[in-house]
């Protein structure tokens, strides 16, 4: 299998949020700043690695009727890691994040990629889609926070951007306008992507 494909699939090819259109619940809740975009995909990020490491080496221990169960506890004890990390030592940060944390457990891209993937693959490729797939998640949740951020707020990162002028368009930060920039952001990925195949 080649590797560098097996990354590069979660940015381009099955980008779990612009392409797969996996994982919307979160997406949509928490993109209103970037700093919360970033904090979300590397908490996924980390629970992909990770329970798509264990997963890949229990694959053949784990009895197929028991599977789902199983993955759910493994992928669940990584995220049960991350929560705690993050109210120890990112407080504001968890607080922001807030339910959408401990629903990490049940976000369809982590039982998917375990599921279609890690059970079949050996360890490396199974990290490395995890690793992809998990970048892959954080880059759409970047381009979509910084897009609500600056024409909802007129910031980037909490900092002004846009000038004292601006009047910012407060739908962006509010969940219509993540429907709104979402589609847009769809709409132009497939855009490219049919012009690309053309």
């Amino acid at each position: 299998m080649d590797r560098i494909k097996t990354f590069k699939n979660g940015f381009i090819k099955e980008n779990p949020i612009f392409v797969q259109l996996l994982g919307m619940c979160s997406t949509l809740a928490i993109t209103t700043s970037v700093l919360n975009g970033i904090g979300m995909g590397v908490a996924v990020t980390v629970v992909l690695v990770g329970s798509n490491l264990v997963i890949s080496l229990l694959r053949k221990v784990i009895p197929d009727e028991v599977r789902i169960p199983a993955f759910i506890i493994v992928i669940a004890t990584f995220v049960t890691i991350i929560d705690l990390f993050m109210h120890a030592y990112t407080f504001e940060l968890y607080k922001a994040l807030g339910v959408f944390i401990p629903l990490i457990v049940v976000n369809c891209i982590i039982l998917g990629r375990a599921e279609s993937f890690a059970s079949k693959n050996g360890l490396v490729d199974s990290m490395l889609d995890g690793l992809g797939m998990g970048l892959g998640y954080t880059f759409a949740l970047v381009v979509l926070s910084a897009m609500r951020e600056l024409v909802g707020n007129g910031t980037l990162l909490g900092i002004q951007i846009m000038g004292k002028s601006y009047e910012p368009m407060m739908i962006m930060v509010q969940p219509p306008g993540a429907f709104i920039a979402l589609g847009l952001l769809i709409g132009l990925v497939n855009f490219l992507t049919r012009k690309k195949k053309a």
